[in-house]
């Protein structure tokens, strides 16, 4: 089956938060994470299906959600997950900022790697929890996490750590050997740990395969929260339909107790288009895969051909994290977008010497923003 990834669809004048940020200027939007493809013809159809019914009133988690979610889990992760461990929420920013609430007290602090998507700091400071940063290193072209730097750095008092796996912005997708020092730095500091699965449908790099933490041992599923969603694997994140997925009880418990009162419903069509995404969706997602590689190929040997830029190629994501210490501007970001490009801003990842560049997006774009690229260094300031 045949998928046209190449087909241009006008989004300036939707209500795409993407495009609307810079308005009618001509900046290409490369920045938070959604992609411009259309989505697959399974989840219009679902979505078309469900809409000519015609109403659409308070609505349950649908068993044929959670007989997809338990059977994908197994099936692409050899994971063997009970319905009950599944709660559902509108988002997994929603889940990481649950797990603060609930997992820790005031007194207690959080653990989250640097850089990183920056909801985790956020969740943090809206709860009025302190994080100390674990940094990640480079290591044969490789963001991974330095557990050795982070221990002299420990309070003592930190009880959640969070956790991103394929890594955003780095785009690592970690090794069963490198998940389990995970959890023994887990078990060692006493440990829940909350682990942002999202992008892991999205695996670049061939013979790579993704491991969620909890599948690791009984320990580290009873210690665990994962947080996963179709969303970013197949372009419906404006339907918010996400799962946590907590195998301990107890866990469970205070986690719902959290939410309760203060987090919405799923709506009936984000669980319809879910399922239709997660149960029928695969050929599409391995066509975009494919092509995202390519993307990220043709990304990678731009930018390191380039004077002043570097970066490795993300196994997992759609996301390219870019180097651009050398540049001597103040801000790269802004630099950038003075001629014509939106990228998101390191700062926000914890590294102002950076840039995130979103390559989810149309063969042609990529190219003009790479001309861009090249361009601007070519000018300067």
């Amino acid at each position: 089956m045949a998928f046209n990834f190449d087909q241009r669809i006008d989004r300036r004048h939707s209500d795409s938060l993407k495009w609307q940020k810079y308005g009618d200027r001509d900046i290409l939007p490369l920045w938070i994470a959604d992609t411009d493809f259309r989505v697959a013809d399974c989840i219009t159809e679902a979505l078309q299906t469900r809409i000519s019914h015609g109403i659409f009133g308070y609505g349950v988690p649908p068993q044929a959600f959670i007989e997809v979610v338990i059977e994908r889990m197994n099936s692409r992760f050899g994971w063997k997950i009970q319905p009950e461990w599944l709660v559902f929420l509108p988002g997994v920013v929603t889940g990481l900022n649950l797990c603060v609430r609930a997992f820790t007290e005031a007194h207690q602090g959080t653990i989250a790697p640097i850089p990183i998507y920056p909801p985790f700091r956020l969740a943090a400071k809206l709860a009025g929890r302190t994080q100390v940063s674990a940094p990640l290193q480079l290591q044969d072209q490789r963001w991974v996490l330095d557990l050795d730097a982070l221990e002299p750095e420990l309070k003592g008092n930190e009880k959640l750590l969070l956790l991103c796996n394929p890594q955003n912005p780095g785009g690592t997708v970690y090794r069963r050997e490198e998940l389990e020092a995970q959890l023994r730095f887990a078990q060692r500091h006493d440990l829940i740990v909350c682990s942002d699965e999202i992008h892991c449908d999205l695996l670049l790099e061939p013979g790579v395969e993704h491991i969620p933490f909890a599948s690791l041992s009984e320990d580290a599923a009873q210690r665990s929260i994962t947080l996963l969603s179709p969303s970013k694997s197949f372009n419906i994140a404006g339907l918010g339909a996400s799962v946590a997925i907590i195998p301990d009880r107890e866990l469970r418990d205070r986690f719902n107790r959290e939410r309760k009162g203060m987090v919405p419903d799923v709506d009936v069509l984000s669980y319809v288009a879910a399922t239709a995404a997660w149960k029928d969706g695969q050929p599409w997602l391995d066509a975009q895969v494919e092509y995202l590689r390519s993307n990220r190929d043709a990304l990678t040997q731009h930018v390191n051909a380039l004077p002043g830029l570097s970066m490795v190629a993300p196994e997992g994501s759609y996301l390219g994290w870019i180097d651009a210490s050398k540049l001597k501007v103040a801000s790269p970001a802004l630099f950038f977008e003075k001629h014509g490009l939106g990228f998101s801003p390191g700062r926000d990842f914890g590294d102002d010497k950076f840039i995130r560049f979103n390559f989810g997006c149309q063969r042609a774009m990529l190219d003009e923003a790479l001309r861009r690229m090249t361009l601007a260094l070519a000018i300067g300031h």
